[in-house]
Order: C-alpha cells, then sequence, then structure tokens
C-alpha cells in the first residue's frame, strides 16, 4: 500500500466537512467545515492541500439504500471529475457514505453536545467516518 495523507471530504449542499489521516494511514482526525453554498471552500481545499499534501483525496459517495446511485451521487461524481480536471496531479477516489452523517449525529447526540455544536461538527464528524471507513477497507 502507498504511503502518505488522505484527505476526505463530505460533500453537502450546505456545509463540506473535511477529515484528515496521519502519513502511516492508521488515525483519521476531523479538519474543518466549509461553506458549501459557493464556491470559496475551493479556498479552504486548496490551503488543506498546501499544508497536507494528502496523496489521495477521498469524497463520499451518497448512495441509496439498495446501493444505487442517487441524484446527489450523480452531482458528487459530476463534481469529482470538474476536481480532477482543476487538480490533474492529485489522485481522487469516491467511498460510500451512506449513513455516516446520521451516525456522526448520533455520536454527537450520545455526547451530549447540543444542538448548535452539532450543527458545526457533524460534517467533519461524518468525513472522519467516511475516512475511517476507507481507510480499513484500504488495509
Amino acid at each position: 500500500m502507498s504511503s502518505g495523507r488522505v484527505l476526505a471530504l463530505d460533500i453537502g449542499t450546505v456545509r463540506i466537512g473535511a477529515a484528515i489521516s496521519d502519513s502511516n494511514r492508521i488515525i483519521a482526525q476531523p479538519l474543518d467545515t466549509w461553506n458549501a453554498e459557493n464556491d470559496s471552500w475551493l479556498n479552504d481545499f486548496d490551503s488543506a492541500l498546501a499544508k497536507y499534501n494528502p496523496a489521495i483525496i477521498v469524497v463520499g459517495l451518497p448512495l441509496r439504500t439498495d446501493g444505487k446511485k442517487s441524484e446527489a451521487g450523480e452531482k458528487i461524481l459530476a463534481l469529482v471529475d470538474e476536481l480532477r480536471k482543476k487538480y490533474p496531479e492529485r489522485e481522487f477516489v469516491t467511498h460510500d457514505e451512506r449513513f455516516t452523517t446520521v451516525i456522526a449525529q448520533q455520536v454527537l447526540i450520545g455526547a451530549d453536545v447540543s444542538r448548535k455544536r452539532r450543527r458545526k461538527s457533524v460534517d467533519k464528524i461524518a468525513a472522519v467516518l467516511i475516512l475511517e471507513s476507507w481507510l480499513e477497507s484500504n488495509r
């Protein structure tokens, strides 16, 4: 298996959660939440690329419960194609993100995090779950 950090993104219509692995690809940690309502998040993305230089960017792919692509999944695939063109030197992969936001919400509720703080944290926790799942499936 190759080495180097992995950056994971949980892309929503309002917010984008980001998580990063260590260079040995063992630990996933939350990174940040970016505003997805315009393209300004790309500045944050560029900063993360410069700071962490990830070998791979994993983008959560929303699938239906039966495993088929959803309309949101099609939009994510189109966005990943755009990102591949904009960053041809980077490797982008998609990974099933079913239920990650629900699980992240449950984790935060279980930790007695306030609703306001949950809203700010859920997307980056979902990104951590996507990253952990991807790391596990690639061990």
